[in-house]
């Protein structure tokens, strides 16, 4: 069987090499020379990469004498820095290379629309149309930035993520619009560098859809660092003055704005599904108002034997969600019957202290009609987070009323984007807070924190607290 995987990010890599193990002949088209997608090249990795960096200059000026280090100053090579940041990515896209090459998937570079149902043309770089037919086509060409026009995007000052992992120069003043993921792990990037950083979000709290207890938690921490938030305002104008951006902001019932000026202002108000030159409507395959390609329970499209994964359809814009989705797929083409549980798929915010989750909000419960039980540990209670000063932070269970069943969990803290997965594994066995507070979790650990909100759970049985 022919499989052809648009698209080489997260979603479309991990599909290609499932349907090659799988006993598929399989081609990935990728319209840049480079593999790996927005994830790897201008996403998740690079600034995970600079999310590190910055932490350890954090350190250094922060926390350094209380552990005994001494040195006269802390001078920040930033053009070495994103030096460094390149070379994990184009480490990383060589991986993906090599791990397409052992298992036997072709890989071309070109821009792919479809001519029909069963049939791609691939515009390659030097311009050449290649005719390629497949049996069956996974779509998984990801997303881009929202750029409002009214923001008068330029790439220059006024930028997107993508431009603001590449800046030549550590800004002295920044405004974020957004109080999202994007703009909270970029903004604190920037202010653990020592910019002064605004963050402007329209709603009444940062990370709208996430646990209220746990964004307020990590607000707290990032002021701590110094960045300032104005919930609740909504962006009337950006205009560009030279090197400089005025950003014009005011609250949701006022008539006059307050002005902010800075050196960037970066906009981080979301991404869509891309699906520019795709010419899905060749195939039959249609899209819903938001852009998404529209899927059916297995993911395929309008058009039989055509799918679709990863942040092209609906759902949360995740890399992982896209891995599975990949995996998901594939494993259809092939005959079988897995499964995948969107509910169980966690959200990290790789801030620090990182913020994780899983499961179900108490927002969500209550709309639901559920009747559920809290159980919270704070991390300055925990032995380890005293060892490291990693102080901030909380972990909070939510669970079923009557059955004690796990429903949700909510991390804020160091290593959180790590300790979340206890939780996923839990619930995918429909896990209770005694199953959690009977494991003998070992000490001193992170982990520690989850079993105490367990027992906290079990009517007040914290032992450290």
């Amino acid at each position: 069987m022919k499989v052809v995987v648009i698209g080489s990010g997260p979603g479309g890599y991990v599909a290609a090499i499932r349907c090659a193990q799988l006993g598929m002949e399989v081609t990935v088209v990728e319209k840049y020379p480079v593999l790996g997608g927005t994830c790897l090249n201008v996403g998740c990795i690079p600034s995970k990469a600079l999310l590190d960096s910055s932490e350890h200059a954090h350190f250094f000026k922060a926390n350094a004498q209380l552990h005994g280090l001494h040195a006269e100053s802390l001078r920040v090579d930033f053009q070495q820095m994103m030096q460094r940041k390149r070379d994990v990515v184009s480490q990383n896209a060589q991986g993906v290379e090599y791990l397409l090459r052992k298992n036997k998937v072709r890989w071309k570079q070109g821009l792919a629309s479809f001519h029909d149902e069963t049939s791609l043309e691939v515009r390659n770089p030097d311009g050449m149309v290649e005719r390629i037919d497949f049996d069956r086509c996974i779509i998984a060409t990801g997303s881009k930035p929202v750029l409002p026009e009214s923001f008068h995007f330029d790439g220059e000052r006024v930028i997107s993520s993508t431009e603001a992992l590449e800046l030549d120069e550590i800004p002295q003043r920044m405004v974020v619009i957004g109080g999202g993921v994007i703009g909270l792990e970029l903004g604190s990037v920037y202010a653990r560098l020592g910019t002064q950083v605004e963050v402007i979000e329209y709603a009444e709290g940062i990370l709208p859809g996430m646990d209220r207890d746990g964004a307020r938690a990590l607000q707290k921490s990032l002021q701590g660092l110094g960045m300032v938030f104005h919930t609740g305002h909504a962006v009337q104008n950006v205009a560009r003055k030279g090197d400089r951006v005025v950003v014009r902001y005011r609250t949701l019932n006022a008539t006059e704005d307050t002005v902010a000026d800075a050196d960037y202002c970066l906009v981080a108000v979301g991404r869509k599904p891309y699906t520019t030159g795709l010419a899905p409507e060749r195939a039959g395959i249609a899209l819903d108002d938001k852009g998404r390609i529209v899927t059916d329970a297995e993911l395929q499209t309008k058009a039989r034997g055509v799918y679709a994964i990863g942040d092209v359809v609906s759902g949360p814009m995740l890399a992982h969600k896209a891995e599975e989705e990949g995996i998901f797929v594939a494993e259809i083409i092939a005959g079988q019957r897995p499964h995948l549980r969107y509910d169980l798929i966690p959200g990290v915010v790789y801030t620090w202290p990182e913020m994780a989750a899983v499961g179900r909000t108490e927002e969500q419960l209550r709309a639901e009609g559920i009747a559920f039980k809290t159980g919270k540990y704070p991390f300055k209670a925990l032995g380890r987070a005293r060892t490291s000063g990693d102080l901030d932070g909380l972990v909070k269970i939510l669970a079923d009323q009557q059955t004690d069943e796990i429903l949700g969990a909510h991390i804020v803290g160091a290593r959180a984007a790590d300790l979340i997965m206890e939780m996923a594994v839990a619930m995918e066995f429909r896990a209770a807070c005694e199953d959690i507070a009977r494991t003998s979790h070992p000490h001193p650990t992170y982990s520690e924190a989850i079993r105490e909100a367990a027992l906290d759970a079990l009517e007040k049985r914290a032992i450290h607290q």
